[in-house]
């Protein structure tokens, strides 16, 4: 084996590209370990952990970009950085031909007043400074990066709400502003219904359920996964709620989040309640029931969240396809299962996509663990060993700490998938294949042999392993939706139509009573 080391001196690229890059570079042919980096000193920890870490790349500066290829030969390894360098080329060349390079958010700002937005995403040491700057240029800010502490959060929200400005994070993963998709978003049409949302893959979802039942997008402002919290206040999501109902485009708004802070859910409602247009609220996982109220209406799941909003544009129920749980199906599944096949595995990159199909499991099962349980009782303390029902946010910190989102690395979860169909209480598994702006390119084929094999694990011990899928996409994104899902029934896995109809059949799927 031969390794390549380079060094780019004062050479920056934001996380999101070089996580694409370090992807595709992993990809290529005669490549063992491709990692293309900043010099972060997390960075560096994982090129230790990799066995990759010198000297040289020891003495590297944060501003500084490292290319380290691991391969069968010195020939093989100048090959695979030809290709590499040629990633960073077509990326240079893909944009428009106005498409600039500056050095600071000021001397970009000065050389294009007209901009309005800044999109951040830089190590989490330097992300609260450069919003600052941006918010101090009167630049509305989407800070995609994460590990930016509360205090920080709170004083940069606090100024952007003194200047009447969006500060969309950290940890923003999530926004279509005016028509644009920014960060991870997906292809929909432009409409009348306005989304805020405290999470990325939530919001992902309303807006796709919403242009498959037939309404559109006027624009979807992400407050980061924090905003409601005690600490924050919702600051974000209040000022987001005054936007949409100034924006002359916007005739609903639609908010979701994962359960808020009880103090920051009343500030909420109370001024849902008193905005002159009608808003849906989706706070998932929240036990209470609140009936519909004049102008204030109330979703447990996303899909009953997108449909309350279409209907309030005046598209009529009737002519919707709802797809209702194919109880046929279930019992069909059930049958094949054994006794002792009793456990859901959920493999997600979607934090709230989990979150909801783990919440769907908790309405009916006690013993559902997982990273990101509400109640530490049932919250993983090893997030490699699944106990009972376990639902996996493969985004969380705890999987991508120095590591590419699973949206576009599938490495994760492959061998997790494989680990799982292993486990002979295991009936089925719930993965979500996220398409559209920011993710893999193509989401259901990089996972395909993986799925296959785990499919022929379960074979070779006698068992039936169900796989469950979910595309979140629409019609219009790339790669096709209709064509990942045949992809899918082709590798004989059964496919949800929506969020919450993932996490009804995998909780149905392995239960053997209550049939309809």
């Amino acid at each position: 084996m031969s390794t390549r080391i380079v060094i780019k001196k004062n050479t920056y690229f934001d996380s999101v590209s070089l996580m694409s890059i370090s992807t595709k570079a992993n990809q290529l042919e005669g490549v063992e370990q491709a990692f293309v980096a900043m010099a972060t000193e997390m960075n560096k920890g994982v090129l230790k952990n990799l066995g990759l870490l010198n000297d040289e790349l020891e003495q590297a500066n944060n501003g500084d970009l490292m290319i380290v290829i691991k391969g069968a030969s010195d020939a093989a390894n100048e090959a695979t950085l030809e290709a590499i360098e040629g990633l960073f080329t077509r990326k240079d060349n893909g944009g428009s031909r106005h498409e600039a390079r500056y050095a600071t958010l000021t001397s970009a700002s000065n050389n294009v007043p007209e901009s309005n937005l800044a999109v951040i995403s830089v190590n989490g040491a330097f992300a609260a400074r450069e919003a600052r700057q941006a918010l101090e240029n009167d630049l509305n800010v989407m800070l995609f990066s994460d590990n930016v502490s509360l205090e920080d959060e709170l004083a940069l929200k606090q100024l952007a709400h003194s200047k009447g400005l969006l500060m969309m994070g950290p940890d923003c993963g999530t926004a279509i502003i005016n028509g644009a998709a920014l960060c991870f978003g997906n292809a929909v049409r432009r409409g009348s219904i306005g989304i805020v949302g405290a999470s990325g893959t939530g919001s992902q979802e309303l807006s796709v359920r919403i242009h498959e039942f037939g309404g559109g997008v006027s624009q979807l402002i992400g407050t980061g996964g924090r905003d409601l919290s005690e600490k924050i206040g919702g600051i974000m999501m209040l000022d987001a709620i005054q936007m949409l109902e100034d924006d002359a485009q916007t005739e609903v708004i639609v908010l979701v989040s994962k359960p808020p802070a009880e103090s920051v859910a009343r500030k909420v409602l109370q001024r849902a309640q008193d905005c002159r247009k009608p808003v849906v609220v989706c706070f998932l996982g929240t036990k209470e029931t609140r009936a519909d109220e004049p102008g204030l209406q109330f979703a447990r799941a996303t899909k009953e969240a997108a449909l309350k909003a279409v209907l309030l544009t005046g598209i009529k129920k009737e002519s919707l396809d709802l797809h209702p749980l194919n109880w046929p199906l279930i019992e069909e599944v059930r049958s094949r299962l054994k006794p002792e096949q009793k456990y859901i595995r959920a493999l997600f990159c979607g934090g709230t996509l989990c979150d909801e199909a783990m919440f769907a499991a908790l309405e009916k099962y006690p013993d559902v663990y997982s990273n990101i349980q509400p109640n530490p009782e049932y919250r993983l303390k090893d997030v490699n060993v699944s106990i009972a029902h376990t639902f996996l946010d493969f985004g969380d910190d705890d999987f991508t700490n120095g590591k590419p989102h699973p949206m576009i690395d599938p490495t994760n979860r492959i061998s997790r998938l494989l680990q799982e169909a292993r486990d002979p209480e295991v009936g089925v598994i719930a993965m979500d294949f996220v398409l559209g702006y920011g993710s893999h390119e193509d989401p259901v084929g990089v996972m395909l042999d993986a799925i296959k094999e785990a499919k022929a694990i379960a074979a070779r011990d006698g068992r039936h392993l169900e796989i469950l899928g979910y595309v979140l996409g629409t019609d219009l994104d790339t790669p096709s939706l209709a064509q990942q899902c045949q992809m899918l029934t082709d590798a004989g896995v059964i496919w949800a139509s929506s969020s919450t109809n993932t996490g009804l059949l995998a909780r149905e799927f392995v239960c053997k009573e209550n049939a309809q």
